[in-house]
């Protein structure tokens, strides 16, 4: 089983929690199967297709990865919402 961890507002709308063991076998089913679990991101890291949405960062044990990436027992998936704007 792998970790995901979500991280800012993806954090509170699981609840306020943020490590959650999944099994999957793919980063995409992995993302799914934490969307099932909590319904309140619904959504938010997958569109309306599964498609992971573009301002979502995902990385594997500290690598950039994509949702038909494999994953495995003890992996570390951090899942993280881009962060946009800029300065005056």
């Amino acid at each position: 089983m792998a970790t995901v961890v979500l991280r800012g507002q993806l954090k509170q709308l699981a609840g306020g929690g943020s490590d959650h063991p999944v099994a999957g076998g793919t980063i995409g089913e992995l993302l799914r199967e934490v969307e099932k679990a909590h319904p309140a991101l619904g959504g938010w890291i997958l569109d309306e297709r599964g498609v992971m949405r573009r301002h979502i960062n995902v990385f594997l044990n500290g690598e950039l990865a994509a949702a038909e990436t494999a994953v495995g027992d003890g992996d570390r998936v951090d899942v993280l919402p881009a962060i946009s704007g800029g300065s005056r």
